[in-house]
């Protein structure tokens, strides 16, 4: 199993455009989010406990023991914001069957509109999930590590993956070359 330097690096060789990796701070939550209100319904009751299981806690509990196995401190980051998309997921997902619909495809769209603009018009260079199907369960986790990045966390790892694929830019006319 490759190590949480290692995604986050084969990840970042993708997402150097600093408006692309923008746009994944848009698109991502709204796709996460998207996945946890569709994904929400059915919920089945466990026994006498008051806890439904929904397909978007099996799904989420199993990201998050994958981020956890990758990097605790970051994994249970993860796990704050996989139980927040969960929770709005649910209340989404107890709404009319037009409004749970509606927010999980409405969401789902959009986030990937965002991806797919992020790539074609300032990466120029398809998504990371195209060449390795493990991107689709990175991004969020980039996405959360660019974020801390941005407050001065964990300087070493950021420097080792930019060691690897450089630092990010702005410029539309190179695109990232794979390392």
């Amino acid at each position: 199993m490759r190590t949480l330097t290692q995604q986050l690096t084969q990840y970042a060789a993708y997402h150097r455009d600093r408006r692309n990796i923008a746009t994944h701070f848009i698109g991502i939550p709204m796709i996460v989010l998207a996945l946890a209100v569709l994904l929400s319904r059915p919920a089945f009751g466990i026994g006498t406990l008051s806890f439904a299981l929904s397909p978007a806690w099996v799904l989420f509990a199993a990201a998050t023991l994958y981020y956890l196995v990758l990097d605790v401190p970051l994994g249970i980051m993860m796990a704050f914001v996989s139980a927040l998309c969960v929770a709005i997921g649910e209340w989404l997902a107890a709404q009319s069957t037009l409004v749970w619909l509606a927010a999980g495809i409405g969401l789902f769209v959009v986030g990937w509109v965002f991806q797919f603009i992020g790539h074609v018009a300032y990466e120029h260079r398809k998504p990371a999930f195209v060449d390795d199907v493990i991107g689709l369960l990175i991004g969020p986790l980039f996405v959360l590590a660019e974020a801390l990045f941005g407050f001065g966390w964990r300087p070493r790892l950021r420097e080792a993956i930019e060691a690897q694929v450089g630092e990010t830019r702005i410029n539309p006319t190179t695109s990232a070359s794979p390392h």
